[in-house]
């Protein structure tokens, strides 16, 4: 079973950011699910997920840089730090054969990712809302 599902709790009435976390919250499902099946398996979801990490927090980054939400944030720090975090079990996977942390990650994702949602992009759309950013 997997540690996120999508559900209410988790959107933001903001279109674009909520079809962009329910994917990551689909992707995320899916490297936990493929995990029982294979380490190759296991190695592309993860894979998959880190790539529309990238460009889901890149989004979220450019939004705030465009429209001067907290510049030098702790949100844009928090990304930088969940990607070193997601960039470093794939390679301990790809080059070492270490599977472990891709294993114990992906639960801790989706607990760090209900917070940070709730908190930091619920904040980040409120802002989009207010100033009409579109």
């Amino acid at each position: 079973m997997p540690t996120l599902t999508w559900s209410d709790d988790l959107a933001l009435d903001h279109a674009q950011m909520d079809a962009t976390h329910e994917e990551f919250v689909a992707l995320l499902g899916a490297a936990e699910a493929a995990v029982a099946v294979s380490r190759e398996a296991a190695l592309a979801a993860y894979e998959a997920l880190v790539e529309h990490t990238v460009g889901h927090f890149g989004q979220e980054d450019r939004w705030m840089a465009a429209t001067g939400f907290a510049p030098e944030n702790c949100h844009t720090f928090q990304h930088a730090q969940v990607l070193g975090l997601m960039h470093e079990v794939t390679r301990l996977a790809r080059e070492q054969g270490d599977f472990g942390p891709l294993e114990r990650v992906l639960p801790e994702l989706g607990q760090w990712f209900r917070m940070h949602a709730q908190s930091m992009d619920a904040a980040l759309a409120s802002h989009l809302d207010q100033i009409g950013f579109d």
